[in-house]
C-alpha cells in the first residue's frame, strides 16, 4: 500500500503525525512519504501544487491530508492560493465523490449547542459532489465593464453540471444508503436554478434502479433549517459542490466539534484522499493542542474504502470511541469532569487503546 502524506499548512503536521503513528501500529504493509501541498508548497516553490507532489499523488494509492491555507497567504493572486492546491489535486485524480459522515459520539453529547435529545445518536452521511459545479465552472473572473454609463468591476461564476456528472455521484449516493438506513434526500435549488432542475430530473430517472431505497428531494435553503431542527430524519444527503461544501460545515457542528469529522473524496475506482472536515487552524497551530481524532478517523476510512480492509478500520474507531468513553478530551470538546490532553497526548491514548 503506497499513501502519500500531505500534511500541508497550520496544524495539518500536527494531526497528520498521530494519524501516521496509529497506521504504522496496525503493522500492516505500507510505505508512506510525504511531499508539499498548500501554503507550505508555495513557501518552498511558489506553486500550491508543485510537479513533486503531483507525481507522488498520482502513483500512491491512497493519499492523506492534514489541512491547507491561513491568512499569510491570503494577499497571493488567487492562483497561487494555498486552496488551489486542494482543488487541483481533487480534480487531476478526479475525486469527484466527498463522503462527509456526522456522527455523535454518546460522551460528547453535551458537546453540540443544540439540545441533547435532538442531536443523540445522530449518525448521518453528506454525499458531495465534488469536481464540478460553481467552484470550476468556467467562464469566471472579475473585470471591469460599463453599467448603465459607469465603469465599474463585475464579477462572476458559472455553474452547470452535466447529467453524466449527477448521475455518477446519485449512484454514490444510492450504493451508500444500501449499507445504511436505505433512504436518500437529494439537496437541490430547482424552484429557481435550471442546473438544479436538472439535477432533480436526472435523480428521479435514478431512482427505479434502487427500488429498495427511498428518494426524497428538498431545497437547500430548507435543508439548512432541517440539520439544525431535526437532524436525525436525514440518512443520506446528497448534493453539488457549493452546497454540499456548506452542509456539511453545519452538520459537523451537530456533533460538538467539526476537530471529530473525517471525510474521504474518491475516484470512480476507490482511491481516494482523506483528510479531517476542519482547516489549518493557524491560531493554534504549533501548540500541540488541536485534536488529531478527525485524522485518525480519516485513516481509517482510508483503510476501508481505498483498501477494503474493514478490520484495521473498525480497530482505529473502536480505540478512538473507548479513548472518549475513558473521558480524554483535547480543548475543543473539553467539559468539567473530563481530562483534558494534548495533540500528542490524545494519539498516545488511541495507540494505547490499539
Amino acid at each position: 500500500m503506497k499513501i502519500c502524506v500531505l500534511p500541508g499548512d497550520g496544524i495539518g503536521v500536527e494531526i497528520t503525525a498521530e494519524a501516521v503513528r496509529v497506521l504504522k501500529a496496525l503493522g500492516l504493509k505500507m510505505e508512506m512519504e510525504q511531499a508539499l501541498l498548500g501554503g507550505c508548497a508555495v513557501d518552498a516553490t511558489g506553486n500550491p501544487y508543485p510537479e513533486a507532489t503531483q507525481k507522488l499523488a498520482q502513483a500512491a494509492d491512497a493519499i492523506l491530508l492534514g489541512a491547507v491555507g491561513g491568512p499569510k497567504w491570503d494577499a497571493l493572486p488567487r492562483e497561487q492560493r494555498p486552496e488551489r492546491g486542494l482543488l487541483g489535486i481533487r480534480k487531476q485524480l478526479n475525486l469527484f465523490a466527498n463522503l462527509r459522515p456526522a456522527v455523535l459520539y454518546p460522551e460528547l453529547a453535551n458537546a453540540s449547542t443544540l439540545k441533547p435529545e435532538v442531536v443523540s445518536g445522530l449518525d448521518i452521511l453528506i454525499v458531495r459532489e465534488l469536481t464540478g459545479d460553481i467552484y470550476f465552472g468556467q467562464p469566471r473572473g472579475i473585470e471591469t465593464r460599463t453599467i448603465d454609463g459607469v465603469a465599474q468591476r463585475y464579477g462572476y461564476n458559472t455553474m452547470h453540471y452535466s447529467e453524466s456528472e449527477i448521475r455518477r455521484i446519485g449512484r454514490v449516493a444510492f450504493e451508500a444508503a444500501r449499507k445504511r438506513n436505505r433512504k436518500v434526500c437529494s439537496i437541490d435549488k430547482m424552484n429557481v436554478l435550471e442546473t438544479t432542475q436538472l439535477w432533480r430530473d436526472v435523480m428521479n430517472e435514478l431512482a427505479p434502479e434502487y427500488p429498495d431505497v427511498e428518494l426524497t428531494h428538498m431545497l437547500v435553503d430548507n435543508a439548512a433549517m432541517q440539520l439544525v431542527r431535526a437532524p436525525k430524519q436525514f440518512d443520506v444527503m446528497v448534493t453539488g459542490n457549493m452546497f454540499g461544501d456548506i452542509l456539511s460545515d453545519e452538520a459537523s457542528m451537530l456533533t460538538g466539534s467539526i476537530g471529530m469529522l473525517p471525510s474521504a473524496s474518491l475516484d470512480e475506482h476507490n482511491k481516494g484522499m482523506y483528510e479531517p472536515c476542519h482547516g489549518s487552524a493557524p491560531d493554534i497551530a504549533g501548540k500541540g493542542v488541536a485534536n488529531p481524532l478527525a485524522t485518525i478517523l480519516s485513516a481509517a476510512m482510508m483503510l476501508r474504502y481505498s483498501f477494503a480492509l474493514e478490520e484495521p478500520a473498525q480497530k482505529i474507531e473502536t480505540a478512538v470511541k473507548k479513548v472518549l468513553a475513558q473521558g480524554y478530551r483535547t480543548g475543543d470538546i473539553y467539559e468539567a469532569g473530563t481530562i483534558r490532553v494534548g495533540t500528542k497526548e490524545m494519539g498516545d491514548a488511541v495507540l494505547a487503546a490499539l
